[in-house]
């Protein structure tokens, strides 16, 4: 690297030389063997300092193939294979040329343009000889005019050559060069940085300091590449940052039965929380009871936890319940969270302990973009790892009509419109909707997520008051990302060989479901 720019710096000097005997000049006559990377290297040195500048000139060159290049020094193939023929009187056979010529594919080509041009014949016996005195070699003369001029004036005939591969065409770059407003023959030495010698002698007053280059793109431009989720998780929190959203912590991938079902009134026997759906715990198995982080909101938790077993076992707030002896030990058992709406109940619980100036929780907006974890067998559309995106609206006097506005502004900013709804169960949200949207490149409608209004169930045991609603919704991540970049195996969207270069199909996020 060392010796690069040493030979860049004496390279600057001699086009300083060139510039005082003549100015401008053109590189390609003063410095025809220099490397084009070296002779950039100084030009940008010296205009950094304004002793030149430069324009870039570019221009296509002819520069012949090896095929070419034989042709340009021994004839082309049809007048080979005429010269050939001509010495001998008696006419060649094509074992007998080939023989002669040392080359197979010359004969093969040669043999047809001659006999298309009329210089060879065909004997009575089948061997071929010369038809005429005399030939002009037209394609060596080409060969050899490209050669030594690098151009030719027929561009029909150069597209001939090209398809032929005997040419190439080449893009050569060149500078002119001119002198800059302070031109001299000698660099001053620069000074890189200001020490503080410099500032004790007073030397800086007179030193030449180096100028900072805040153009420069650095040596290695695609050094790194955001990964397809991470551009689409940040255009969803783009939106839901527009809309007033917060957004909640999720960096507890390990939560209790209770906060993960039990607080959603999912019932202890729904099969979700069987082995094969569910990944639990095993070292510790179970969590402690849910508790406050002050002791003056202990007796808060004490009474949720007394709620949600009431609300399951024996029914409140006006339900029956799922009339089931609840255990608190499977409450307690630890798994890897199925949803980030755990993370949401625990928000919510929060929110509903506030009091806002009419003594009712104050509304809130709440969003998640975190990891979940399903016992899922691992195929084209499905993982055991995946991205949920989940947004929840508390408020009061809220209503299944408002839900359905909120979804059309949502996904609208999306770019998806014309939304279809279809009513849907879930254990913690009642009324529950599938949402839709037409694809057009599918032709159909297809799922792009799951909403709901809370359950009183679930809101009522944490202290909401009956006027208080919230909405909920979800979708995954994975799934608008597959189809924003026209991924068909979701495998391909995470490991060790995730394809960072996906073409982007669409201009708008697509979405669908999980």
């Amino acid at each position: 690297m060392a010796s690069t720019t040493s030979h860049s710096g004496d390279l600057a000097t001699q086009v300083l030389q060139a510039l005082d005997r003549s100015s401008p000049l053109l590189s390609a006559e003063a410095f025809p063997v220099s490397s084009f990377i070296e002779l950039k290297a100084a030009l940008d040195r010296l205009a950094s300092r304004e002793m030149a500048t430069y324009d870039t000139l570019e221009r296509e060159e002819v520069v012949l193939e090896p095929e070419g290049e034989q042709i340009a020094a021994n004839g082309s193939h049809e007048a080979r294979v005429f010269d050939t023929l001509r010495s001998a009187v008696d006419g060649l056979t094509v074992q007998d040329l080939e023989k002669a010529i040392g080359d197979k594919n010359v004969v093969k080509i040669g043999q047809g343009k001659a006999f298309k041009e009329k210089w060879i014949s065909k004997t009575k016996d089948g061997k071929f000889k010369a038809a005429v005195d005399s030939i002009q070699d037209v394609t060596r003369e080409q060969m050899q005019t490209i050669k030594s001029t690098r151009t030719y004036p027929d561009a029909k005939l150069l597209a001939d050559l090209k398809k032929r591969k005997l040419i190439r065409l080449q893009k050569i770059i060149g500078f002119r060069i001119h002198k800059g407003a302070k031109f001299a023959l000698r660099i001053p030495e620069e000074a890189t940085d200001l020490t503080a010698d410099m500032i004790t002698s007073g030397s800086w007053k007179t030193a030449t300091f180096k100028p900072y280059n805040f153009k420069a793109s650095g040596a290695d431009q695609r050094s790194g590449a955001l990964h397809p989720l991470s551009k689409v998780r940040a255009e969803f929190r783009q939106i839901f940052f527009e809309m007033g959203f917060e957004e909640m912590p999720t960096d507890k991938f390990v939560e209790s039965g209770f906060w993960n079902f039990d607080a959603l009134f999912v019932p202890q026997q729904h099969p979700a929380r069987d082995l094969q759906d569910t990944f639990y715990i095993s070292d510790p198995k179970v969590a402690d009871m849910p508790r406050a982080s002050s002791p003056e909101d202990s007796k808060d938790y004490d009474a949720y936890w007394g709620n949600v077993k009431a609300v399951h076992q024996d029914g409140k707030y006006g339900s029956i319940g799922y009339r089931y002896p609840w255990s608190g030990d499977e409450s307690l058992r630890l798994v890897l969270r199925t949803h980030t709406t755990a993370i949401s109940a625990n928000m919510l619980h929060g929110l509903a302990a506030k009091k806002g100036s009419d003594g009712r929780p104050p509304a809130a907006r709440y969003f998640s973009i975190d990891r979940v974890f399903r016992n899922e067998s691992v195929d084209a559309t499905h993982l055991a790892e995946f991205h949920q995106v989940e947004g929840v609206i508390a408020d009061t006097n809220l209503t299944l009509g408002g839900l359905m506005e909120f979804m059309d502004i949502f996904f609208g900013k999306m770019g998806l419109k014309n939304l279809k709804y279809k009513p849907a169960y879930n254990p913690y949200t009642e009324p529950s909707m599938e949402i839709f949207s037409y694809h057009e490149g599918l032709g159909k409608l297809i799922e792009i997520g799951n909403s709901g209004m809370f359950r009183a169930e679930v809101l009522e045991s944490m202290g909401f008051p009956k006027e208080m609603r919230v909405y909920g919704w979800g979708l995954s991540l994975e799934r608008p990302t597959m189809i924003k970049y026209g991924i068909s195996n979701i495998r391909e969207l995470l490991g060790h060989k995730v394809d960072l270069n996906f073409v982007q199909n669409s201009p708008a996020v697509r979405l669908d479901k999980d």
